[in-house]
């Protein structure tokens, strides 16, 4: 047991919708650090705080209903529990969260937690709604029932937190709880699958062996063994329980539901059992099969406008700042290398990170205040029918939308999603969706290649494009995603168990922390994977070139505009330096490793129609898709500020031709872009935050390499089809 000169390690777990996560965000007072448990997906969470000269060091564990684990991802919890997690300390104390008003549903994880004989402390939160629920529980009797300390909280208001952080001191010299006695042909079965081991484990694992049929916990035992007549021997235990009348499952609920309702019966009143309240004559209109899915909706376009398009103009504002600072790096850093590696390397790299902010805020605000207020369940709840097609669920429904406008808060958004496969199916699809960043490549190309043509009359030939390629993503995510299921991501489809928590008043402290917290831990961790690539990205634009008379004609144009009224010179001769400024761009960025790998690549993008120019400006894009625009200007010596309207950029790519006199660019060939675009994953910050979110590489490479295929042979086919069909 802990003492004053070490922390004290304690667990904090309970059911989805019990205000956990607020709960430990009031506890932590926001020093929360943020990481993934050893090995897996999922998020992880610890903060440490003193009691009475105590340090208390707290982990947040996945919220769930039981411990009755399904994948590596679920059985996290056990596994910190039992204290063979990885690198983690086995908790001393644990803390089970439940929601007062539900008391009989939530303690079936706390009669579980009893098997672990681990001292508990029982947080009853969300005290003041099961008062307004007519639900009165003496706590002094059911403290004594249970022999645990049982704490009330209001965990958003910051009500009862001094008492579980006194709770907590208190129970780590408690005696163990009383736990339900194991049913007696169970308990012999325990005993019986302990001999099969030379160092039996723990009997909390034989017990969730027995019952978790096809579980993880089984999984896990047969490979201590190393035999596969240990699995032969549960199924042998399993049929003499079933034979002596203890069917599994069913059995579990049945015993530990009347142990909790034996322990209830004289400490929980409810003085309006069986009325209707608010939120069930609210849920009338906003689950119903018609109206609901209206207003689900309408919700679903505001979040996607909130993060559309209230978040650009912080956005442009980014952006002028990003212009202001290096603009101020210009005017007194001389043309070289060291204003290039900070105008183009450090000031592009942390604007192409901080830039997506606003987003992220944006999203996880839409989020917050959705969950907290109880309308996400709901939300969710309709969007199930939705992504049946995907093999999903409806939670997996607000990040693919949200991945519309940009795919980095999209993937991040999947943090609400508890299963794990379904977590990561969600993560790989979602920067198919055709997000803004493309919208510049399908304007310059459709307005310089596509016919200002109307079908029938009034349907534009154009915005029939437009319209397409957002949806070309979308309708190959169906069949990837069942791939996924099917090769990567095998097992069970979850099941959709969704509570339904009462409505309430969001709180701006809770929701407010959230926001913050994802904030900060989007610029601390995958905005430095991001500076780093793009850092990456201008080095291999750069070198190994040699820049000495780029800089002494960018010298002369500067000096020419900081003194035009004193330097005699005419127009045309300020023409001829710019165009050699820009031809000496283009050149360079021929010659450096960028261009060589253009130049490399050019036999493997010929089949597409494509030139080593396309090649260099799509490798050039990797940092954010609408760089192609300015590395297809740089490359065409235009400079590097022509954007998707630049009338000179599409002339210039109109008189674009192969060496014997064709056309590089023609219709099937500009479709083939677009169709490669809208699939292909050119854009660092979205894998880096995959990197982080999976906690690993190998989905990033993954994802990297699975939709450039997919985009090359969608750009393949784009081409020939076409090129066919104008024959």
């Amino acid at each position: 047991m802990s003492n004053a000169a070490g922390p004290l390690h304690v667990a904090l777990i309970g059911n989805p919708n019990t205000g956990k996560s607020t709960l430990f965000n009031a506890l932590s007072g926001q020093n929360v650090r943020t990481g993934n448990f050893p090995g897996v997906t999922v998020e992880a969470k610890s903060t440490t705080f003193t009691v009475d000269g105590q340090q208390i060091h707290l982990t947040d564990l996945p919220g769930t209903y039981s411990l009755s684990p399904r994948s590596l991802d679920e059985m996290v919890a056990v596994d910190v529990l039992l204290g063979t997690a990885a690198n983690m300390t086995a908790p001393e104390v644990v803390v089970c969260v439940a929601d007062a008003a539900n008391l009989e549903r939530n303690l079936y994880l706390y009669t579980q937690l009893l098997d672990l004989n681990l001292p508990l402390v029982l947080v009853l939160n969300m005290w003041d709604n099961a008062g307004r629920k007519g639900i009165e529980v003496d706590i002094e009797k059911l403290q004594a029932s249970l022999g645990v300390h049982v704490v009330t909280t209001v965990a958003d208001k910051g009500v009862g937190i001094a008492d579980v952080k006194s709770a907590i001191l208190a129970a780590k010299n408690q005696s163990l709880p009383q736990r339900p006695n194991l049913p007696a042909e169970l308990a012999a079965a325990v005993s019986d699958l302990r001999s099969e081991f030379d160092s039996p484990p723990a009997d909390f694992l034989l017990l969730r062996g027995l019952l978790d049929i096809n579980g993880e916990t089984e999984k896990r035992l047969a490979k201590l063994t190393h035999d596969k007549t240990f699995l032969d021997a549960l199924n042998c235990h399993r049929e003499k329980l079933a034979t002596s009348g203890f069917r599994i499952p069913v059995a579990e609920s049945r015993w530990r539901y009347d142990w909790i309702r034996e322990h209830l019966k004289h400490c929980v009143v409810s003085t309006q059992a069986g009325q209707r309240t608010l939120s069930d004559r609210i849920d009338k209109v906003l689950t119903h099969r018609i109206g609901g899915v209206f207003v689900f909706l309408l919700t679903m376009l505001l979040v996607f406008q909130a993060i559309y398009t209230f978040a650009a103009p912080f956005s442009d504002a980014i952006g002028s700042v990003q212009d202001s600072a290096s603009a101020g790096v210009e005017s007194v850093v001389p043309p070289g290398i060291l204003r290039s590696l900070l105008v183009d390397g450090a000031i592009a790299g942390v604007g192409g990170v901080v830039v997506f902010l606003p987003q992220i805020v944006f999203l996880f605000l839409c989020i917050g205040i959705l969950e907290d207020c109880g309308y996400m369940a709901r939300a969710a709840f309709l969007a199930d029918r939705l992504m049946a097609p995907l093999g999903l669920n409806g939670r997996s429904f607000v990040p693919l939308m949200s991945s519309f406008a940009c795919a980095v808060p999209g993937i991040m958004a999947t943090r609400t999603i508890e299963n794990w496969r379904d977590r990561m199916v969600t993560i790989l699809i979602a920067p198919l969706m055709s997000c803004s960043a493309r919208w510049p490549v399908y304007m310059l190309l459709t307005s310089a290649f596509v016919p200002d043509e109307y079908l029938g009359g009034w349907l534009s030939l154009r915005a029939l494009v437009l319209f397409g390629m957002h949806f070309v993503g979308l309708i190959l995510a169906i069949p990837i995603a069942w791939i996924l299921r099917k090769f990567w991501f095998q097992g069970e489809s979850s099941l959709f168990v969704m509570e339904m928590p009462d409505y309430k008043t969001p709180s701006w402290k809770v929701v407010g922390g959230r926001v913050l917290e994802q904030g900060r831990e989007f610029l601390v961790r995958a905005g430095t994977l991001i500076f780093c690539t793009s850092i990456l990205v201008w080095a291999a634009a750069y070198f190994p070139g040699d820049h000495t008379h780029l800089y002494e004609v960018q010298t002369e144009l500067e000096n020419i505009e900081q003194n035009e009224t004193l330097i005699d010179i005419s127009q045309e001769k300020i023409d001829e330096l710019v165009a050699e400024h820009n031809q000496l761009n283009g050149e360079l960025i021929e010659a450096s490793y960028l261009g060589q790998a253009g130049h490399f690549i050019a036999p493997a993008i010929r089949p597409l129609g494509w030139d080593w120019k396309i090649g260099v400006a799509v490798i050039a894009s990797f940092p954010a898709r609408e760089v192609v625009i300015a590395a297809m200007g740089t490359i065409y010596s235009l400079g590097a500020d022509v954007d998707e309207e630049s009338s000179d950029l599409k002339e210039t790519m109109k008189k674009a031709t192969w060496s014997d006199g064709r056309p590089i660019f023609t219709l099937p060939v500009a479709l083939s872009i677009m169709v490669f675009f809208a699939l292909c994953s050119q854009c660092a910050a979205t894998l880096m935050v995959i990197r982080r979110e999976t906690n690993s590489w190998r989905w990033a490479l993954f994802t990297f390499t699975y939709m450039t295929l997919l985009a090359y042979a969608g750009a393949w086919v784009t081409v020939q089809v076409g090129n066919w069909l104008l024959v």
